[in-house]
């Protein structure tokens, strides 16, 4: 072919020489391409939420259920504090109370004893002997242990601390005749009225 010549012009159909194309390069080219569509796509649909796993997406709720059930717990905690305090208040007072109960049951068995030593006394039974050191070692242990004698004459006549077995006068300003029983309490416990006779005072009789 001459320069003056023109060449035989290129077939459209005929296949352009790009050289030794390695099948290994195309294909590890297709795969990072399919695998970048995704990401592409994402960014121009304006980047995708990104999906949590279940441990980040149960972790907020986690924590409030952890701080309700903390708070649940101290509450209880604080309820049975509050149960045993008033249970052992209440135990104590029901100890001592069965204490006093007792000591009063006792003391109560032994008045009639203590009767016997008022009559022995009243008849001088008691004025020396050993008998007299007995029954002042029996009558000051028992008020060591709180008991109390009342009822004498001329104290104002009580009808809750005082039986009358004989009224005289009219009642104007009743008071203690004579004491035919002595009464007796174990602190503020009433082991026992007084058998007495009451009478009008002195003064009020004057004054009538």
């Amino acid at each position: 072919m001459t320069a003056d010549q023109p060449g035989t012009p290129e077939e459209p159909g005929d296949p352009v020489d790009l050289g030794e194309v390695n099948p290994e390069d195309v294909a590890a080219a297709a795969e990072a391409a399919a695998n970048a569509e995704p990401a592409e796509a994402g960014e121009a649909d304006g980047a995708a939420p990104t999906e949590l796993t279940p441990e980040e997406a149960s972790a907020e709720p986690t924590q409030e259920s952890q701080s309700a059930k903390e708070a649940e717990l101290l509450a209880d905690l604080q309820r049975l504090q509050a149960e045993y305090a008033n249970y052992r208040r209440r135990a104590d007072r029901e100890r001592q109370g069965a204490v006093e109960t007792g000591k009063a049951t006792l003391i109560s068995s032994l008045l009639p004893v203590l009767d016997d030593l008022d009559r022995a006394r009243a008849h001088g039974d008691l004025e020396s002997g050993p008998l007299r050191g007995v029954a002042d070692k029996i009558v000051d242990t028992l008020k060591s242990q709180g008991l109390n004698t009342f009822g004498a004459q001329g104290d104002a006549f009580d009808p809750a601390l005082h039986e009358a077995v004989q009224h005289d006068g009219d009642g104007a300003n009743p008071v203690i005749g004579d004491v035919y029983r002595q009464g007796y309490r174990l602190g503020e416990r009433l082991l026992r009225t007084a058998m007495v006779t009451v009478t009008d005072a002195a003064d009020a009789g004057a004054g009538a």
